[in-house]
Formats: C-alpha cells, structure tokens, sequence
C-alpha cells in the first residue's frame, strides 16, 4: 500500500509537463527567429534612414550656399542701381549745361572768338576734353546699364535653381519623414511582438512551476498521512517564481548607454528665447542668418550665439545629445527642420519661403537638444 501511495503522488509531478515545455522551446525559438528578422530588417531601415539623412544634409548645404549667392547678387544689383541713378544724375545737369550754353555752334564760336591762334588751338583743346569726358561718362553709364542686366538674368537664374533645389528638399523631407514614421512603426511593433511572447513565456512557465509545487505538495500530504517518511522529488522547484529567457534582457530593456545631458543654464536659454523674439516678423531666406532675413537653422545660429553667422545646420543640431526634459532656449530639431523651444510646447522658428519667422506649436517627431 505504501509502495502504491508513493507511486500515485509522485506521478502528477512528472506527467504532463514535458509537451508543455517542448512547446514552450519551440515558441521561444520562434521568437528567436522573429527577433532576428526583425532586427535586420531594422538594420535595413537604419542604412535607408542614414543615407536619406545624408543626401538631405548635402541639399542643406546647397541651399544654403546657394541662398547666400543670391543674398549677394542682390546687394550687388542694388549697389549698380545707386551708381546708374547717381550717373543718370550727372549726365542730366551735363546735358542742360551744354544745352544752356549753346551746344556745339556756341563751342565752336568760342574757338574761333578766341583770338590769336595760341588761344584758338587752347580752347579747343579743352573743348575735345570736354567732350571726352562726355563721351566717357556715357559709356561708363551705358556700361552700368548692362552690368544691371546682366546681374537680373544671374539673379533669375539663381532664382529658379534655388527652386529647383527647394522642390528637390521637400521631396526628400517627404522621403525622410516617410522612413522614419515606417521605422518608428516597425519598432513599435516589435516591441508589442516581444513584449507579448516574454508574458506569454513568463505565464506559461509560472504556471507549471504553479502545478509542480501543487504536484508536490500533494505528495507530501499523501505521504504523510500513510506514514511515509520519504521526501518527494524536488527536482524542477527551483525555478519557481523564475523566468528562463536564455539570458537575454526583457523586451523593452534598453541595455544602451546614454550620453549624459547637459546642464540647463537659465540665463544663456532666456537670453536664446529673448533673440528669437526679437526677430519675429523677419522673412525667411536660404542661406540667411540675420539681421533681416533668416533660415531655420540661421535663426537658431544667431539665438543661441547672438551673431549673424551660421554656425550649424540641423545636420549638426541631430548630432548634440538629447534631452528628456526641454527648457525654453533649448533646440527643437528633426533631420530637416530646427527651431528655439520656448515652452507649452512651442517654438519660434523660420517656417519656409515666403513665410516669416513666427510662433508655433512644436512639429511631431522633433527631439530636443541643448547649446
């Protein structure tokens, strides 16, 4: 009988359990397995990410060079319509001079009213003077007139490459915003996947160790109430409570290390807020970095520096180390778009041509970064 006891409570410890840990492994592998497909295909996603990043970065910089050789053709055409007006001035009080003076029958009756032949030969001498210079002034002035010409074609045609350029930065804006909401879903979902299987493995692998404990203490009673003193297997408690994963961290575990944030300094972040109010109104301009006229990252540049030079692109700004808790004066930045955090989850930024530099709701998927 007691033979028999201790073969009846020492079954249910070792009965069933074995098809319910095979399956367990294979769903383990099986995640496993979605893991790594996974993470390639993050890995695939990641190069796309770079080198989209990389390719709108150039065009920045184009845009941004170009931008400023328009800025300077156009200051050059203003400086060539100040000299034509002052020129045109000129010619207006020589021509009423000469006009007023009799034109070239009253010159030429000086000549001839001067006298000796001395005096005849020195006053025409200076009339051909006269009328070199004349000659020069026109020329210098027709010169000017073409000059004009020629910066408006230069100006166009930088106009319309400029646009070209912008059509080409927006169509990879859209590209590069396209692959990161894909990337930010795929990794959301992996996470929902991995997050998922681990309860379902953590559930699965409690309750076993859930039936074994009862297995067992079952047998203990049983035996102890026929008397026996033999002590039931143990074996497979050890585990109770336990998750086995094959070592790896929970889903979701961030096992990365993160760069330290820097300090917020109140004064140099009120002082960057405080610039970029006072621009507010200004036009924006590829290229441009103030005092009248901004870009994005032109106007980021000069409030966080207080000079008209620009320093960074938003290239550079997605390089600086994030933050988790943003201050006004801190930078709101994306792969394509940057601009000064002011608080409630605004900015003050340079929008896009033929718009002004203004207050707006922060743009999703921007991350914030500190000067």
């Amino acid at each position: 009988m007691a033979v028999l006891v201790c073969s009846l409570a020492a079954s249910p410890v070792y009965a069933a359990p074995e098809d319910t840990v095979e399956s367990l492994q294979d769903e383990q592998s099986d995640l496993k397995d979605q893991k790594s497909a996974a993470e390639s295909e993050l890995s695939s996603l990641q190069e796309q990410l770079e080198t989209l990043m990389s390719k709108a970065a150039d065009l920045e910089e184009q845009l941004i060079a170009k931008g400023q050789e328009i800025s300077q053709a156009e200051d050059d055409l203003e400086a060539a319509e100040e000299k034509r007006q002052t020129q045109y001035e000129a010619m207006k009080l020589r021509i009423r001079y000469v006009y007023e003076s009799g034109g070239d029958a009253a010159t030429i009756e000086k000549i001839l009213s001067s006298g000796d032949i001395t005096s005849i030969l020195t006053q025409a001498e200076y009339s051909q003077r006269v009328h070199e210079y004349d000659r020069a002034q026109l020329k210098a002035y027709a010169e000017t007139v073409s000059r004009i010409a020629d910066l408006e074609e230069k100006l166009r045609t930088e106009m319309a490459d400029l646009q070209d350029l912008e059509a080409q930065y927006q169509e990879q804006q859209d590209e590069l915003n396209a692959t990161i909401s894909s990337k930010r879903d795929e990794i959301s979902g992996l996470d929902e996947m991995l997050q998922e299987a681990a309860r379902k493995i953590l559930a699965e692998q409690q309750r076993q160790a859930e039936e074994e404990r009862r297995a067992a203490q079952e047998a203990e009673e049983q035996a102890a109430e026929n008397g026996s003193g033999d002590e039931p297997d143990q074996s497979g408690r050890d585990a109770v409570g336990e998750s086995d994963t094959g070592g790896e961290p929970a889903a979701g575990t961030d096992t990365g290390n993160t760069a330290e944030e820097p300090s917020y300094d109140s004064s140099k972040g009120g002082s960057a807020v405080s610039r970029a109010y006072g621009k507010l109104g200004k036009p924006y301009a590829w290229g441009a970095a103030g005092p009248d006229s901004f870009d994005c990252s032109g106007l980021v540049s000069y409030a966080l520096t207080g000079s008209y030079v620009h320093t960074w692109t938003t290239t550079d700004f997605m390089t600086w180390t994030q933050v988790s808790d943003p201050q006004p004066g801190d930078i709101c930045t994306s792969a394509t778009h940057c601009g000064i955090y002011i608080g409630n989850g605004q900015m003050i930024h340079a929008p896009q041509t033929g718009d002004v530099v203004k207050v707006s709701p922060v743009h999703s998927g921007m991350i914030y970064v500190r000067y």
